[in-house]
């Protein structure tokens, strides 16, 4: 009778959302600058985002800022081109290649960033209770947790097709998963870089059949230090300096798979999973100079991540930069701002989640 129950449930719930995605078309030049407030039609309604907020990549408001969506009015929130669920319940994350961005950066990103506050907003978004540390930081005990565990099961459904510079290594990126540090007003102490621990990246160049999936550990120096980098490690088909097609080892458009990030105490455990590929584990300590491989890193942190205030991100985080300027990140991507066009000519990244679940660490 339970079974029975929960599959009418969900028959019920599919329903209301092919329900409220018809009625939205309606609204769709509305909605595509300020979203829809509609229930039926919100991600939150089929997934537990009580401790998100997401960030798109549009200025609905015209304030030249990023438009964010907060923890209280993301229960109703959704987007029909960002941010939505598609027919089968999952939720959609879409970024174009050119669009509204967030400070410091040159890429667009559909991205929720977790907030252990929850809607009590007297707590600062950047305060201890906030965020989390790992546990040798000084003050460990004032934060909102120590450590965490983020798990998730997707599956890429696009990442950009057109690079002026497709030798770069973010073109044809996109990051699907994070944690990231906050900025402090002072760095003195020699932590509060905003740099980032970790972002989960999927990959594909166009020609090629499948996609790789790997992470990348930022070493946590200032932004003006040379040795400040991003360490990628592999996970299925190549890292972001292999031009090479993975083939029957990477990860195809379409194809699901699971990441669980677990922060516990001073190490950062993952694991990816999917049904086509073997599992693979790794794991950081984020106190110490230490790699993935365990060899002493000299050029990093000696303490790593340790005097960091930390919050995991999830959606999509578009790679691929319109900006043609020197470095790593700028792959002079195509796009236009128009999103009709840009859908068009496949200059967009999108993620489509089927689990997202947020909680305290475990013991491994």
């Amino acid at each position: 009778m339970a079974q029975h129950h929960q599959a009418r449930s969900k028959r019920v719930i599919l329903g209301l959302i092919t329900l409220a995605l018809s009625l939205s078309i309606a609204h769709t030049s509305t909605a595509q600058s300020k979203g829809i407030k509609n229930k039926a039609l919100a991600p939150a309604s089929v997934f537990d985002l009580s401790q998100w907020n997401i960030t798109l990549p549009v200025d609905g408001n015209k304030d030249d800022k990023v438009d964010s969506v907060s923890v209280k009015n993301l229960r109703k929130f959704s987007h029909p081109d960002y941010f939505y669920l598609d027919a089968n319940g999952g939720m959609v994350f879409t970024a174009p290649n050119k669009g509204a961005k967030t400070k410091n950066t040159s890429n667009t990103r559909s991205e929720l960033r977790h907030m252990l506050r929850g809607k009590n907003t007297k707590i600062k978004t950047h305060a201890a209770k906030n965020n989390f540390a790992v546990e040798a930081r000084k003050d460990s005990d004032k934060f909102g947790a120590i450590g965490g565990k983020l798990e998730a099961t997707l599956n890429v459904n696009h990442v950009a097709l057109n690079a002026g510079n497709p030798n770069k290594k973010a073109a044809y990126a996109a990051v699907i998963g994070q944690i990231h540090a906050t900025k402090y007003k002072s760095t003195k102490s020699g932590f509060g870089f905003g740099n980032e621990p970790l972002k989960i990246f999927y990959k594909k160049w166009p020609e090629h059949q499948t996609g790789s999936v790997f992470w990348t550990y930022e070493r946590n120096l200032a932004k003006n230090d040379p040795n400040r980098t991003d360490i990628a490690y592999p996970v299925w088909g190549n890292t972001w300096e292999k031009p090479t097609d993975p083939a029957g080892s990477g990860i195809a458009l379409n194809e699901d798979f699971s990441y669980e990030v677990n922060v516990h105490k001073n190490t950062m455990y993952l694991t990816f999973t999917s049904a086509n590929h073997p599992t693979i584990t790794q794991k950081i300590n984020l106190a110490n100079n230490r790699d993935a491989n365990g060899n002493v890193d000299e050029l990093d942190n000696k303490y790593s991540y340790g005097g960091d205030t930390l919050y995991f991100k999830a959606g999509i985080y578009n790679q691929c930069s319109t900006s043609g300027a020197k470095g790593i990140w700028y792959a002079a991507c195509g796009g236009t701002g128009d999103w009709a066009e840009d859908k068009k000519n496949g200059d967009y990244a999108q993620a489509t989640f089927t689990r997202l679940k947020v909680g305290p660490s475990t013991k491994p």
